[in-house]
């Protein structure tokens, strides 16, 4: 077995990602909470607490914390003041790496799909990069109008605009190559709203301290509204980072409206914990069912309709073979023919019997349930032969 130095360096940079998602989700969630339980302190309190707007006591790994929130800054910075946003930076950076090996590299196989549009590699780059522009330029003017002072009807409004981006995205590129833009395009609104809002904002904030100036609290007020947003957009990038997983959900005729549904799941989830850590649990308290129930609907409606594949001729075992040979085992076997892969996919092979019979799930739900698989559609199996694949399944799947 040769080394593969290419998918070592793929799995470097994807756990890097992941290290530096989890930092910088983690701190998302840790500082809205944190924020959203800062009491004010009293009023007859020390007078080393004057301009401390809230103020905190915890417990944590055998220790007390005490942690205070100065209204806009303190009467003198300290020596040691740590910034939040490498975890961003290094979060984007190397998930555009990752896009751009999978999808932009690997267009023909990832990216596109034939039968969702015929377009180039070229065309498909470019219309991926153009809808990570284009998500944050729209984001940011909606962030500049009046409608910004109503975060309810800016809510509904950026979750229709980016419903509708994941139903365009989804009839120019494959399944998988939709969700990835969509979920490129949250993160790219996160990471800018950090660099080109949030840490200006904070800057300013030291600036105006290091002068011995009032500072001006409105761009402070910015960061911590851009903050609220990436904290809301976090549950639905995670769900699409683990799409690519489960094909009933990218592979779906809809698939642009079950990701609409299950990102809604996670934002009912998200705003829930966030009133509880405002003391509204109670009030906040059905989001929870109402979650749990979406998300129920949403697998009931996308399971697939095949109890009618048995009916029908009898379909012999070499007939499939057949087919999953011409369209499945240049990428599925020991040696693939197809240049694209070294070895095959999540070690599944079909080039025995005992190996077909042992994938039938597996080739039921990537290729007659959806069309998830062959990736693209490269090898151009038709609807015929994925109904032919079904309908041996659904007799029993027996190799004559």
């Amino acid at each position: 077995m040769g080394f593969d130095l290419f998918e070592w360096v793929h799995l470097a940079i994807r756990w890097i990602h992941i290290i530096t998602g989890i930092a910088w989700i983690g701190a998302s969630f840790y500082f809205i909470w944190l924020d959203m339980n800062l009491t004010p302190p009293a009023k007859d309190g020390p007078k080393d607490k004057a301009g401390v707007g809230g103020e905190l006591w915890a417990i944590h790994g055998g220790g007390f914390y005490e942690v205070q929130k100065y209204r806009v800054a303190p009467p003198a910075l300290p020596d040691h003041l740590h910034w939040f946003k490498y975890e961003a930076y290094f979060t984007w950076l190397s998930g555009f790496v990752l896009l751009a090996i999978l999808y932009y590299f690997g267009a023909e196989i990832y990216l596109i799909d034939q039968n969702v549009a015929d377009i180039s590699p070229d065309t498909a780059i470019l219309i991926g990069l153009g809808s990570l522009i284009g998500g944050w330029v729209v984001y940011d003017f909606l962030c500049k109008t009046p409608l910004i002072n109503n975060q309810g009807v800016f809510g509904i409004v950026l979750f229709l605009l980016l419903t509708l981006a994941a139903y365009g995205l989804s009839h120019v590129f494959s399944g998988r190559g939709a969700y990835i833009h969509v979920g490129a395009m949250i993160g790219t609104i996160m990471a800018a709203n950090v660099m080109m809002v949030i840490m200006p904002g904070q800057r300013a904030l030291v600036s105006a301290a290091e002068k011995g100036e009032a500072p001006d609290p409105a761009p402070g007020l910015k960061a911590k509204q851009r903050s609220l947003h990436n904290n809301y957009f976090t549950l639905p990038v995670l769900f699409i980072m683990i799409s690519n997983h489960y094909p009933m959900t990218f592979g779906h005729d809809f698939s642009w409206l079950v990701l609409a549904a299950i990102a809604l799941v996670g934002i009912l989830v998200r705003h829930y914990f966030n009133m509880k850590n405002q003391g509204r649990a109670k009030q906040g308290l059905f989001l929870l069912p109402v979650a749990f129930v979406l998300f129920f609907v949403i697998a009931y409606v996308a399971t697939p309709k095949t109890a009618d594949l048995a009916e029908g001729p009898k379909v012999s075992f070499s007939e499939v073979e057949t087919i999953i040979n011409n369209r499945c085992t240049s990428c599925h076997a020991a040696k693939p023919t197809n240049e694209d892969f070294d070895v095959a996919p999540k070690g599944v092979r079909l080039e025995t019997a005992a190996q077909i019979l042992r994938e039938k799930t597996r080739i039921r739900q990537q290729s007659v349930d959806t069309d998830a698989m062959p990736l693209g559609n490269i090898t151009e199996m038709t609807e015929a032969e994925r109904q032919l694949i079904g309908r041996w399944i659904a007799q029993g799947a027996s190799a004559d």
